[in-house]
């Protein structure tokens, strides 16, 4: 596996949040976010890693929503289709699991393409969680397209 030259962040500046809304539309679960339901998402989310390249470029994202005790649900690990395979989202992974602010947490849970999920289990996390069924309600007349 190749690496890449990159700086992880915990905040994103106006650029950087330009990149991530450019980021998303290389993949089809968030292709159609726009910046004003980004910024949003990005002041309600309670931790945020980028990975900046050495033109202070983001080439990866993720975020975490949490309690801090019981659970931290991580989303959007999201890497440039051209740094991939690089140890990017990786980094990012790292820094998620190993953050201070996350190590009361009992449960780390994810969502994933099916493709993603030997990459999560070098993290230990499994597809089996026995009795326990992951649900969703469909709301897509909440989601803005302007």
């Amino acid at each position: 596996m190749s690496t890449v030259k990159v700086n992880i962040i915990e905040s994103l500046s106006e650029h950087h949040k330009l990149d991530l809304v450019e980021l998303y539309k290389n993949e089809f679960w968030c292709n159609k976010r726009k910046m004003p339901d980004v910024e949003i998402m990005l002041e309600n989310s309670d931790i945020i890693f980028g990975a900046e390249n050495t033109e202070k470029r983001l080439v990866g994202f993720v975020r975490v929503l949490t309690d801090y005790v019981y659970k931290a649900t991580i989303f959007d690990l999201i890497v440039q289709p051209a740094c991939r395979g690089k140890t990017i989202g990786f980094l990012l992974m790292d820094n998620v699991i190993n953050h201070p602010k996350l190590e009361k947490i009992e449960h780390f849970d994810l969502n994933c393409i099916p493709s993603m999920i030997k990459f999560y289990k070098q993290w230990q996390f499994t597809d089996d969680l026995g009795e326990i069924i992951h649900m969703r309600r469909h709301n897509e007349g909440n989601i803005k397209t302007e």
